[in-house]
């Protein structure tokens, strides 16, 4: 996208318009540009977007371990006291449609500042909830506005990071959900065992007091806001952004709306990007409902005990993120540094992002069935943890991996939406598996449970060598230009 910008001086007998030709082509030293912030304020920046993520996940499935309580409260099902988790988790598919190109339009900031305290809100709603339907209609506007703060953090680090620094931060953020997702039902047992379901809102809500006034020493990161403001400030016209109220909202509707869907139906590596990261996440939720009845089962766990059958899980978790810090800066930064003195013009072609993800991929079938064959009476539940470990390993290598190569493709001019894309699919898919995900393990068992995610994760196991292959085919054919 190529904004013309151009300024109008005023003499005393004529107004001709003169380009103006240096805003642009002089940005990438401008100080308004993100990439030139203090190393504090992109610490902070990156520090704060990732602790929303976290607080946004988290409230997903801190409410899990609660669901017994409702069920007795209101009188439903287990399987329908699960609905307020699922219906979390559609909010979260369906808020960055709205979010995530309103970020593109507006800015990030004011999504931010802007759905966090409405987020808030519908929590407190679902804590002071009086029947099964109104509490399912809180979680899933909660989760509606939670979602924008998940999926325009990757376009804000876009914003502040140029492409060969982003492994470590976008590592420490993809992190994060996994972990608040792993530490929600933790906490949430050990909240609702001793305060029952309702405090598991309550103490979700002081994560977002906690986190929501840091935001407000965040500073708008978006180009095209950041360009239309210097133009205004300085007296530049600009064409771009000199369009009627009307127009605006026009092009908001039709274009930047649709974009996220249009997206995921049209360009390939956002389409198997969002098959393959949706899956990731859906599999997370199946440990998250299924291991509490496997441990319970298996290894006689008490409730309280049950906490135990997510360390291995979180441990994975840790490691994977200190995996991808440590392979960024031995691998990726390695051959980015050798392809700069062989080419220091040249296109770092974004497939090397994929090194975790072909890692991963195969990580990932290897910790099911291992998992699957020794969740067994007779084999001690360590082991159970450790394959576990192995899995979440696999499973975080491969998803953040592949989301890096994601938004190395696409850049911020067009990532918030590709990202908006993938949360699409990925909560769509989180949303349908707690309910079956208990039914399963009780008509299948543990070992065909876990060897049927298994063959699931082998079949996609091939699509990082895919994008490694055919990655530069398939940017190639895309209607959205490359944005750095």
């Amino acid at each position: 996208m190529v904004l013309q910008i151009a300024i109008t001086t005023h003499h005393e007998h004529s107004s001709p318009t003169v380009s103006f030709p240096n805003l642009l082509l002089e940005w990438d030293r401008h100080p308004g540009n993100a990439r030139n912030w203090s190393t504090f304020r992109k610490v902070y920046t990156i520090a704060i977007v990732s602790v929303i993520g976290f607080v946004s996940t988290i409230a997903t499935s801190m409410y899990s371990p609660g669901h017994q309580d409702v069920a007795r409260e209101f009188g439903v099902s287990e399987t329908m006291a699960m609905l307020p988790l699922s219906f979390y988790a559609l909010g979260l598919a369906f808020g960055p449609m709205l979010g995530s190109p309103m970020s593109e339009t507006f800015g990030r900031k004011i999504v931010y500042l802007s759905t966090i305290p409405a987020f808030a809100m519908f929590i407190l709603g679902s804590g002071l909830s009086k029947s099964i339907a109104s509490l399912c209609v809180c979680r899933f506007f909660a989760g509606f506005f939670a979602a924008p703060g998940v999926s325009i953090a990757t376009a804000t680090i876009a914003d502040t990071v140029a492409p060969d620094g982003r492994g470590v931060p976008l590592a420490i953020y993809f992190t994060m959900p996994f972990v608040g997702s792993l530490l929600g039902p933790v906490i949430g047992g050990l909240v609702s065992e001793w305060k029952g379901w309702r405090w598991t809102q309550w103490t979700t809500l002081f994560f977002a007091a906690t986190a929501f006034p840091l935001l407000g020493f965040v500073h708008e990161s978006y180009r095209g806001v950041l360009l239309q403001r210097i133009a205004k400030r300085e007296g530049i016209g600009s064409s771009e952004h000199s369009k009627k109220l009307s127009n605006s909202l026009r092009a908001f509707f039709t274009k930047t709306v649709s974009r996220p869907v249009h997206m995921l139906f049209t360009e390939p590596i956002v389409g198997f990007v969002c098959l393959y990261c949706s899956f990731q996440f859906a599999l997370l939720y199946t440990f998250i409902v299924g291991m509490p009845y496997v441990f319970s089962h298996t290894y006689g766990f008490s409730a309280m005990q049950q906490s135990l059958s997510f360390l291995g899980l979180t441990i994975g978790a840790i490691l994977a993120g200190i995996t991808l810090v440590i392979m960024d800066y031995y691998v990726y930064q390695s051959i980015h540094r050798r392809f700069r003195v062989a080419t220091p013009n040249g296109f770092f072609p974004p497939e090397h992002r994929l090194y975790p993800a072909m890692l991963g991929s195969c990580l990932l079938p290897i910790g099911l069935f291992f998992f699957a064959w020794t969740a067994r009476s007779d084999v001690t539940w360590v082991v159970s943890l450790l394959a576990q470990c192995v899995t979440m390993l696999g499973s975080i290598l491969a998803y953040v991996s592949v989301n890096m190569y994601m938004l190395d493709t696409y850049g911020p001019l067009y990532g918030a939406s590709a990202a908006g894309a993938s949360s699409l699919a990925r909560y769509v898919l989180t949303a349908c598996f707690p309910l079956f995900t208990l039914h399963m393990y009780k008509s299948l068992g543990t070992n065909w449970t876990a060897s049927l995610l298994g063959f699931c994760t082998l079949a996609m196991a091939p699509i990082p060598l895919v994008f490694w292959k055919w990655g530069a085919r398939l940017r190639a054919r895309s209607c959205y230009e490359m944005e750095l």
